[in-house]
This record gives structure tokens, sequence and C-alpha cells, in this order.
């Protein structure tokens, strides 16, 4: 990121010093492609919940189905769009928002085998992987959203890839047309250098371990990964543990970051089928790239005190 930020000329700039910036932003391009396995193209933005509003609405298909259990930026980008019904696939000229690890759970949904299902009718897949790019394998999608700063990247930069322009109606300005804003060199940059490292300070086995070890609190929703887990505890409120918890130096949500601050029931619980008493008493508990096992323990500890 230091070495975008002195390139400080526009990329879409005509003199040498934006030519030379501009190739500083194609090789970030290429080297996150590279890193995700990609072979589309890809759309910088400033975040998933930008990507999210992108796809959704500059895509050519006419209609939009989104499943319950998306991020509330799915919800403000397309606000009238039905639920997805399995009783009712998208017909051709549709996009279906899936989000591939759930933000709220870490449930893991099947957007491969569903893309498989609804290509039949010649509709679209979109799928948000903010919370499982760099982390897993990239599911088969026409449309993916990820966030730099899930897999500890710099905060304020993201990216739609998209199997092919032709699938958006641009709007002018940057990014070939697709984006108006400005292109943020030192966070592509920055996004691409998180992408290539690839570290988690701790092991897949220490995390499998931690989210084991909590045992019959954690609310386990199908398959899940083991870095985002929804803890409920048998008698205190989620605003209570919030506090609890904040007071050990702990920071843990009660829901995804954009909507936790809310005192309602998690939208995702409830389309996951949680009862309102439950769903009153569960937090959400992530573990970062820069997480180490002795705040796993910390943690595990903490939470064994709570009565």
């Amino acid at each position: 990121m230091e070495e975008g930020f002195a390139l400080w000329a526009n990329p879409s700039s005509p003199h040498a010093e934006g030519r030379k910036a501009k190739q500083a932003l194609e090789d970030a391009r290429d080297r996150i492609k590279r890193a995700l396995g990609w072979d589309g193209e890809v759309i910088f933005t400033s975040g998933a919940s930008e990507a999210l509003a992108l796809a959704l609405g500059r895509s050519k298909a006419k209609r939009r189905v989104v499943s319950a259990i998306e991020h509330d930026a799915v919800f403000r980008a397309a606000p009238d769009a039905p639920i997805f019904d399995e009783n009712d696939p998208p017909d051709g000229d549709t996009i279906l928002c899936l989000q591939h690890v759930n933000s709220e759970t870490g449930t893991i949904n099947p957007v491969s085998q569903m893309a498989e299902t609804v290509r039949r009718t010649g509709a679209l897949i979109l799928s948000d992987c903010s919370q499982s790019a760099g982390k897993l394998d990239l599911p088969d999608a026409d449309m993916l959203v990820v966030s730099a700063h899930k897999f500890g990247g710099p905060i304020g930069i993201g990216a739609l890839l998209v199997r092919d322009f032709n699938l958006l109606e641009p709007m002018g300005g940057h990014e070939r047309g697709y984006r108006q804003g400005t292109e943020n060199l030192p966070g592509a940059m920055g996004m691409a250098a998180a992408l290539e490292a690839g570290e988690w300070a701790t092991t897949a086995d220490e995390r499998a371990n931690f989210a084991k070890a909590l045992g019959a609190d954690r609310l386990t929703i199908g398959e899940a990964v083991d870095y985002i887990v929804a803890l409920t505890h048998p008698t205190m409120s989620a605003q209570a543990l919030l506090i609890r918890l904040d007071a050990m130096g702990i920071g843990v949500s009660a829901g995804s970051a954009c909507s936790s601050g809310t005192l309602k029931k998690s939208r995702v619980l409830d389309a996951f089928g949680v009862q309102d008493d439950v769903a009153s008493r569960t937090i959400r508990v992530s573990i970062g790239w820069s997480t180490t096992p002795q705040e796993l323990e910390q943690f595990a500890e903490a939470w064994r005190s709570l009565s």
C-alpha cells in the first residue's frame, strides 16, 4: 500500500504518471485473479456493499431473486426482489443472489450445486463471497462479490468478479465504464498482497478445536466454517453478553456488523427457523487472520465464566 500511495496520479490520466499508476492497478488486478483462481473480469469497488449494488443494479437480467439469509446490503440494493423458493426455481432472464458463507452462522451454502440447477433455465447466479474469498475456493457463479478486509486486506476496497462484462449494463466512468468513482490504487495493491499472503495466526486445527470446544452452545445450521461461530447462552440475552464480553476486552456482535446496532431479532436467524427465545440469546463470534491461539483460549474461558 505504501508503494501505491507513492503513485499519486489517477490511473485514468493519460500522462506518464497516470500510465504508471494504471500499470500498477492492472498488475494488482491480475494478481488478485491468480490468487483467487478467477479467469473472468474484476471490477474494483469500495467494498462488498457497493459490489452487490453494482451487480444487482446493473445486471442485464430483468428479474432479481434473493435468498432469505442474505446480508442487509442485498436487500438495500434490491428491496423489491422476491425471496427464493425452492419449489419455484428462477426462470430465464433472472439473477439469483445466494450468499456463499453466511455472515452470522458460518453456514456454507451450496452455491455451485444451485448454479447447475438455475442455469438449466437460463438464469444467472450472483454469490456474496465476502466471508469465504481467500479462505475457501470460490464457488461456481456468474458474478461473485469479495471484500478485502475480510481476509486481512485494507478496509474500503473490494471487487465484483464477473464472468463477462456483457452481463452488466455500463454506466460510464472508470473500470471500463462500470464504476464512476476513481480507483483506490493503494487499496487494490493491499488487497492483492493480502490474498497472496493468505496467512492465519491460528491453524485450521486450532480453529476447529475452538469451535468444537464450545460444544452444545454452538448454534450449528448445516455445514459451517470454523471461523464464524454463532453461540447461544442458556440464560443471558445477546445484548448483556456483548456488554459483559466487551468489559473483558472481547469484541463480538449480535448479527452482522451492519445491523448489530439494532435490538430486533436477527432476520437471518429467523430465516433459518431459529426460535425467538434462542435468537435473543445468540451472539456471533468471528476469527480473523490476526486472531491468536491465546485469544481463542481467552474467549473460551470468558464464555465459560458467564452466568
